[in-house]
């Protein structure tokens, strides 16, 4: 990360220039080779002043020290979501030095614990996703480890899913998600008693520790490499459409559906998952229907961001649409709108997640199988709701699906960050394609009974309660901020938020509830509204989850505007309570 106002001493510049140097000579990618050359080239040889380069210079030669700098003085971590970052040289980027040595560092972990390991990987089509995916296949089969790449670009889903159908001790997919498009990553499950699920602690320090040993003790050119690798057939791509084509469980019934892959890797299996269930294809939006990593009409692909849907709704408004649908670029998450009086209404994670887990029971209670409900600690707990009603079991996990798919006799998962869970014997991760299956299933329904998803909500407000969600986040320009701020509401912890009083106080920083030690505080509010306060994961953020719920007599209409004059109450008072820190 860039130090602001850093001075660039002698020794630091010596020091880049040697990790610039050898970190080219080993770098197979003409491109980045080349933007590190450049670097060093406008750089020059390191400054003859002791006191080095003051921050406040700007010349030519300043800002190419900063750039090395900021390439070189940190490395991209390994970690529970694997690696993510912006593409680029040096191992502060994502490029094919740093996946080589990822590559081999994970092959070496996986040759400890077996003999003959196996591992299938995927990518999608964001840029060099291919290239990194061959690199890792070529050093996995190099290494000992015996590798399967996937044929083409596709969903993150599918290798989740291949991971598990293949019997393989692992998996890699080299996507992004939703991440801006200057990025790729990196993202690592393991099979046998994992089940196909991302990896956890304690695996991921350890392949990190593993990564580290290549990292500093091989150039890659000097890793042994083979193209000896399996290349999946597609039978394993139908296996999966068969799979999920088999979850729709509902009756065909005429509805206008806009669908967007947001220049992704969804609308081809998609579009097969279509067929093989018997259901009419949506209109497509042309200009993001074919995958394209440049992702022309889009800064930010994640359907969560403002505007992110602004086309689909364009093409929703031409054909009258009553649905649309969107997947993320890797397809494992879900966006869902309909149209209404007064615009197109986009469902939260926690609206939908909740309506699918009620459908979810429904199929358990009509089969008579039982099973678990799993959400994230910070999403809705609306779910224990509709478990409690149904008599299944629940539980709340910490963040990621990594966590949610390992809750013991799992039939439904979710995440409020739009991820869904609906077939855990088919994969053990979100997957944004079995959860539009689901969803149009529903919608069908509903249109048939002359009904809308909003009318849905409406019955689980009559029947569970009204839940009510916000969040509000506080950025700080200082990093060490976020420490202080945290250590502040532990030590001196807030008697109300707003108006309303603060009656139980949980903090989750020794673990609770079966959740590992987190950085996480828990409040729970006189009136019901439960407030969860935690760092950001990935920016200098703190974050607030409000769940407010309203049950009891009253319409849903009452219930629900109970339930949110009580979140935003409290959305208000958490704003002001950390802009006042």
């Amino acid at each position: 990360m860039p130090v602001a106002g850093e001075t660039l001493s002698r020794q630091l510049q010596v020091s880049l220039r040697f990790a610039a140097s050898r970190w080219a000579e080993q770098d197979p990618d003409p491109v980045t080779r080349a933007e590190l050359e450049e670097l060093l080239q406008r750089a020059g040889d390191p400054d003859p002043n002791p006191a080095g380069i003051p921050p406040d210079d700007t010349s030519d030669t300043a800002v190419a020290w900063r750039g090395l700098r900021d390439r070189f003085r940190s490395r991209l971590a390994f970690g529970t979501a694997g690696l993510r970052g912006e593409l680029g040289a040096g191992p502060a980027r994502m490029n094919r030095v740093l996946v080589a040595q990822t590559a081999r560092g994970f092959a070496d972990y996986l040759l400890a614990r077996g003999e003959q390991p196996s591992i299938v990987i995927g990518y999608d089509a964001r840029i060099n996703s291919d290239v990194f995916a061959r690199d890792t296949a070529e050093l996995m089969q190099g290494a000992g480890v015996r590798a399967t790449l996937l044929p083409r670009p596709l969903p993150t889903p599918v290798l989740a899913f291949a991971v598990r159908d293949l019997g393989a001790d692992a998996g890699v997919m080299v996507t992004a998600s939703h991440n801006p498009k200057r990025d790729n990553g990196y993202k690592v499950f393991l099979g046998g008693a994992d089940g196909g699920s991302q990896i956890i602690a304690p695996a991921d320090a350890e392949i990190a520790a593993a990564i580290g040993e290549v990292a500093h003790g091989s150039l890659v050119t000097e890793l042994p490499r083979s193209g000896d690798y399996e290349i999946a057939g597609e039978d394993l791509v139908e296996r999966y459409v068969a799979a999920t084509a088999a979850s729709f469980r509902g009756t065909v019934a005429p509805l206008r559906v806009v669908y967007t892959p947001m220049h992704g890797v969804g609308w081809a299996t998609f579009r097969d998952v279509l067929d093989a269930a018997g259901l009419p294809h949506p209109t497509l939006v042309h200009h993001q229907t074919e995958p394209d990593g440049a992702f022309p009409t889009l800064d930010f692909p994640n359907p969560e961001e403002p505007g992110a849907l602004d086309l689909a709704y364009a093409a929703g408004d031409t054909v009258l649409a009553d649905l649309v649908i969107a997947h993320d670029p890797d397809a494992d998450r879900l966006a869902v709108a309909i149209p209404t009086a007064h615009g197109w209404h986009r469902f939260g994670g926690n609206e939908i997640g909740r309506l699918l887990g009620w459908r979810a029971a429904e199929h358990l209670a009509a089969t008579g199988e039982t099973g678990t409900l799993a959400t994230s600690l910070v999403s809705s707990p609306a779910l224990r709701a509709v478990a409690d009603a149904y008599g299944l079991g629940y539980a709340e996990t910490p963040t990621g699906f990594k966590w949610i798919s390992r809750a013991e006799g799992i039939a439904f998962g979710y995440e409020e960050a739009l991820g869904y869970l609906v077939d855990p014997e088919k994969v053990r991760d979100k997957d944004g394609i079995s959860a539009a299956l689901a969803v149009l299933e529903l919608a069908m329904r509903l249109a048939a009974e002359n009904r809308t998803l909003l009318d849905l909500e409406a019955e689980f407000a009559e029947r569970f309660g009204a839940f009510a969600s916000r969040q509000v986040s506080t950025r700080f320009a200082v990093l060490s901020e976020i420490p202080r701020v945290m250590r502040a509401l532990r030590d001196a912890p807030p008697a109300a938020i707003g108006d309303v009083a603060v009656s139980r106080r949980d903090d989750f920083a020794a673990g609770l509830d079966g959740i590992p030690p987190s950085d996480i505080l828990r409040l729970w509010l006189a009136d019901g509204t439960r407030v969860m306060i935690r760092p950001s994961g990935t920016e200098p953020k703190i974050k607030v989850y409000i769940d407010a719920v309203a049950t009891g007599d009253g319409s849903s209409r009452q219930l629900t505007a109970k339930a949110e004059a009580a979140a935003e109450a409290a959305a208000a008072g958490a704003r002001a309570l950390l802009e006042a820190m």
